[in-house]
């Protein structure tokens, strides 16, 4: 495998623009805010109507406020049957948008775009075992695909700094979810996800998912392939 072939931020770009002309609508949709549900201090999700949107489990959408032309991306947090939309956000210190939409309130709107994206199963999913890698909020694709596909064969291994941080861990069967805490013991491991992975076995013809920083990413693809994971068996998604 050459250093040409790994997932760069480039390839990220190039893929954003290649998924700005895959929207089903021509412009922004408005959504009604049913409910914030805090999970920590700056963790949140948001839940709105779904109207007629339509996607698939793994995709993402642009998320906007009304009279405001600041638009960011966030993977869908939702299972694709459910009758209402939600999407997992991290409020950052010093970040624009998600301070302001965790200031939303039920009934006030949101201006939706998409779906975008191809971080999504193939149509043999239910043939093939899976590894979803992802560090915080990064999760949030696999929780969409988890509930949508019943019965599917995954484990999630999820990067976090706190026990705290393992978000809505119940929703997932016990044995199919592995939070590692770097900062404190409150995790099932302790230490980062390269560490769970370097102390476990991976079988070859697991097909592995990875969301989250670019670092991480770079750190297990890099390992992945050297366990003899083929690079045909891995897709990224790169949280910035």
């Amino acid at each position: 495998m050459t250093p040409e072939n790994k997932p760069t931020s480039s390839d990220r770009f190039t893929q954003t623009i290649a998924r700005l002309g895959t929207s089903k609508t021509d412009r922004p949709q408005s959504h009604r805010i049913q409910e914030i549900r805090n999970l920590t201090d700056t963790a949140f999700i948001l839940r709105f109507d779904k109207n007629t949107f339509r996607f698939t489990a793994g995709q993402h959408m642009t998320l906007q406020l009304p009279g405001n032309n600041q638009m960011r991306e966030y993977s869908i947090y939702s299972a694709p049957d459910a009758p209402y939309l939600e999407v997992l956000i991290q409020e950052v210190e010093k970040g624009y948008l998600s301070k302001k939409l965790h200031r939303v309130k039920p009934g006030d709107q949101v201006l939706i775009d998409g779906p975008f994206g191809f971080f999504s199963l193939d149509e043999d999913y239910a043939t093939k075992k899976y590894l979803f890698v992802a560090t915080g909020t990064g999760i949030a694709p696999f929780h969409s695909i988890a509930l949508g596909h019943p019965g599917l064969d995954y484990k999630i291994v999820h990067g976090i700094r706190y026990g705290a941080e393992a978000y809505e861990r119940n929703a997932y069967p016990a044995n199919r979810y592995v939070a590692c805490a770097s900062r404190d013991h409150e995790g099932d491991f302790q230490g980062r996800v390269t560490d769970y992975l370097s102390r476990n076995e991976i079988d070859s013809n697991t097909f592995v998912y990875l969301c989250g920083n670019c670092d991480m990413i770079y750190e297990v693809y890099d390992l992945l392939t050297s366990r003899g994971i083929d690079a045909d068996k891995i897709r990224t998604e790169v949280y910035f």
